[in-house]
Protein backbone atom coordinates (compact mmCIF):
# COMPACT_ATOMS: atom_id res chain seq x y z
CA UNK A 1 0.00 0.00 0.00
CA UNK A 2 1.11 3.18 -0.78
CA UNK A 3 2.48 5.04 2.71
CA UNK A 4 2.16 8.49 0.98
CA UNK A 5 -2.08 8.28 0.97
CA UNK A 6 -1.95 7.06 4.70
CA UNK A 7 0.17 10.50 5.24
CA UNK A 8 -2.58 12.42 3.87
CA UNK A 9 -4.90 11.10 6.16
CA UNK A 10 -3.22 13.26 8.97
CA UNK A 11 -4.59 16.57 10.37
CA UNK A 12 -8.12 17.87 10.88
CA UNK A 13 -9.31 14.03 9.66
CA UNK A 14 -11.01 12.35 12.71
CA UNK A 15 -9.12 9.29 13.72
CA UNK A 16 -12.31 6.89 12.98
CA UNK A 17 -12.33 8.52 9.29
CA UNK A 18 -8.41 7.70 9.36
CA UNK A 19 -9.31 3.91 10.71
CA UNK A 20 -11.69 3.88 8.14
CA UNK A 21 -9.97 5.28 5.11
CA UNK A 22 -7.39 2.75 6.19
CA UNK A 23 -9.86 0.08 5.86
CA UNK A 24 -11.37 1.03 2.94
CA UNK A 25 -7.55 0.80 1.14
CA UNK A 26 -6.88 -2.29 2.71
CA UNK A 27 -10.12 -3.41 0.78
CA UNK A 28 -9.91 -1.98 -2.14
CA UNK A 29 -6.34 -3.19 -2.81
CA UNK A 30 -5.03 -5.94 -0.46
CA UNK A 31 -8.54 -7.82 -0.61
CA UNK A 32 -8.75 -7.18 -4.49
CA UNK A 33 -5.59 -8.23 -5.38
CA UNK A 34 -5.92 -11.75 -3.09
CA UNK A 35 -9.19 -12.19 -4.61
CA UNK A 36 -8.19 -11.69 -8.22
CA UNK A 37 -4.91 -13.86 -7.61
CA UNK A 38 -7.03 -16.73 -6.08
CA UNK A 39 -10.09 -17.16 -8.89
CA UNK A 40 -6.89 -17.16 -11.35
CA UNK A 41 -4.89 -19.64 -9.35
CA UNK A 42 -8.50 -21.67 -9.76
CA UNK A 43 -9.26 -20.74 -13.47
CA UNK A 44 -12.28 -19.42 -12.37
CA UNK A 45 -13.82 -15.97 -13.20
CA UNK A 46 -14.98 -13.48 -10.46
CA UNK A 47 -18.61 -14.15 -11.12
CA UNK A 48 -17.93 -18.28 -10.99
CA UNK A 49 -15.82 -17.71 -7.33
CA UNK A 50 -19.11 -15.04 -6.40
CA UNK A 51 -22.00 -18.04 -7.39
CA UNK A 52 -19.75 -20.66 -5.46
CA UNK A 53 -19.64 -18.82 -2.83
CA UNK A 54 -23.47 -18.77 -2.74
CA UNK A 55 -24.44 -22.31 -3.80
CA UNK A 56 -24.53 -24.99 -0.75
CA UNK A 57 -24.19 -29.00 -1.70
CA UNK A 58 -27.22 -30.17 0.36
CA UNK A 59 -29.66 -27.13 -0.04
CA UNK A 60 -30.43 -26.06 -3.99
CA UNK A 61 -31.80 -22.80 -4.45
CA UNK A 62 -33.60 -21.50 -7.59
CA UNK A 63 -31.58 -19.37 -10.80
CA UNK A 64 -33.66 -16.51 -10.22
CA UNK A 65 -32.60 -16.69 -5.99
CA UNK A 66 -28.65 -17.33 -7.31
CA UNK A 67 -29.24 -13.64 -9.77
CA UNK A 68 -30.86 -11.97 -6.93
CA UNK A 69 -28.04 -13.13 -4.43
CA UNK A 70 -25.07 -11.72 -7.06
CA UNK A 71 -27.17 -9.05 -8.21
CA UNK A 72 -27.13 -9.70 -11.38
CA UNK A 73 -30.07 -9.73 -13.86
CA UNK A 74 -31.26 -13.45 -14.06
CA UNK A 75 -30.30 -13.39 -18.18
CA UNK A 76 -26.64 -13.53 -17.06
CA UNK A 77 -26.78 -16.58 -14.74
CA UNK A 78 -27.91 -19.19 -17.35
CA UNK A 79 -23.97 -18.83 -19.32
CA UNK A 80 -22.61 -18.54 -15.58
CA UNK A 81 -24.58 -21.75 -14.44
CA UNK A 82 -23.57 -23.30 -17.86
CA UNK A 83 -19.74 -22.53 -17.67
CA UNK A 84 -20.20 -24.07 -13.90
CA UNK A 85 -21.96 -27.14 -14.86
CA UNK A 86 -19.52 -27.90 -17.69
CA UNK A 87 -16.90 -27.98 -15.10
CA UNK A 88 -18.66 -30.26 -13.12
CA UNK A 89 -18.77 -27.47 -10.18
CA UNK A 90 -22.43 -27.74 -10.12
CA UNK A 91 -25.77 -29.62 -11.13
CA UNK A 92 -29.43 -28.61 -11.86
CA UNK A 93 -31.75 -30.72 -9.69
CA UNK A 94 -35.81 -30.78 -10.57
CA UNK A 95 -37.94 -29.38 -7.28
CA UNK A 96 -39.47 -31.91 -5.37
CA UNK A 97 -42.73 -29.48 -4.85
CA UNK A 98 -42.56 -27.95 -8.80
CA UNK A 99 -41.28 -30.04 -11.59
CA UNK A 100 -40.54 -26.54 -14.13
CA UNK A 101 -38.06 -25.43 -11.60
CA UNK A 102 -34.47 -26.53 -11.39
CA UNK A 103 -32.63 -25.87 -8.07
CA UNK A 104 -28.99 -25.30 -8.14
CA UNK A 105 -26.38 -26.64 -5.87
CA UNK A 106 -22.76 -27.92 -5.77
CA UNK A 107 -21.04 -30.52 -6.90
CA UNK A 108 -18.85 -32.59 -4.41
CA UNK A 109 -16.03 -31.24 -7.04
CA UNK A 110 -17.64 -27.90 -6.91
CA UNK A 111 -17.57 -27.88 -2.83
CA UNK A 112 -13.96 -28.99 -2.92
CA UNK A 113 -12.44 -26.23 -5.14
CA UNK A 114 -15.02 -23.63 -3.04
CA UNK A 115 -13.18 -24.69 -0.29
CA UNK A 116 -9.59 -24.57 -1.70
CA UNK A 117 -11.01 -20.62 -2.81
CA UNK A 118 -11.85 -20.18 1.19
CA UNK A 119 -8.63 -21.42 1.70
CA UNK A 120 -6.74 -19.08 -0.41
CA UNK A 121 -8.89 -16.15 0.35
CA UNK A 122 -8.63 -16.41 4.49
CA UNK A 123 -5.27 -16.86 4.15
CA UNK A 124 -3.58 -13.34 5.45
CA UNK A 125 -1.40 -12.11 3.01
CA UNK A 126 2.23 -10.87 3.95
CA UNK A 127 1.21 -7.46 4.77
CA UNK A 128 -0.44 -9.03 8.22
CA UNK A 129 1.67 -12.18 8.71
CA UNK A 130 4.89 -10.05 8.89
CA UNK A 131 3.03 -7.96 12.07
CA UNK A 132 4.28 -9.38 15.45
CA UNK A 133 1.89 -11.97 16.59
CA UNK A 134 0.54 -9.39 19.23
CA UNK A 135 -0.27 -7.11 17.14
CA UNK A 136 -1.92 -9.52 14.80
CA UNK A 137 -3.83 -10.10 18.05
CA UNK A 138 -4.57 -6.86 18.37
CA UNK A 139 -5.54 -5.86 15.13
CA UNK A 140 -7.86 -9.09 14.79
CA UNK A 141 -9.50 -8.27 18.23
CA UNK A 142 -10.07 -4.59 17.01
CA UNK A 143 -11.90 -5.83 13.77
CA UNK A 144 -14.10 -8.01 15.32
CA UNK A 145 -15.17 -5.76 17.63
CA UNK A 146 -16.04 -3.58 14.94
CA UNK A 147 -17.62 -6.80 12.96
CA UNK A 148 -19.85 -7.04 16.31
CA UNK A 149 -20.62 -3.40 16.47
CA UNK A 150 -21.66 -3.84 12.45
CA UNK A 151 -23.52 -6.60 12.83
CA UNK A 152 -25.32 -5.81 16.25
CA UNK A 153 -23.81 -9.29 17.20
CA UNK A 154 -22.19 -9.49 21.17
CA UNK A 155 -20.35 -12.84 19.98
CA UNK A 156 -16.52 -12.50 20.34
CA UNK A 157 -15.75 -16.33 20.85
CA UNK A 158 -15.27 -17.01 17.83
CA UNK A 159 -14.87 -15.73 14.19
CA UNK A 160 -17.55 -17.97 12.73
CA UNK A 161 -18.99 -14.63 11.51
CA UNK A 162 -16.07 -14.59 9.79
CA UNK A 163 -15.15 -17.34 8.27
CA UNK A 164 -16.46 -18.80 4.94
CA UNK A 165 -19.81 -21.07 5.58
CA UNK A 166 -19.75 -25.15 4.72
Amino acid sequence: MDCRRGARLAGSVSVADQAWALLLQIGLELVSAQFAAAVAELDLAPAQARALHELDLERPISMRELAERLRSDPSNITGLVDRLEARGLVERRPDPTDRRIKGLALTRAGAQLRERLFARLYSAPPAVTALPERDQRTLRDVLLRVVSKSTGTEDRSGLSKVQPHT
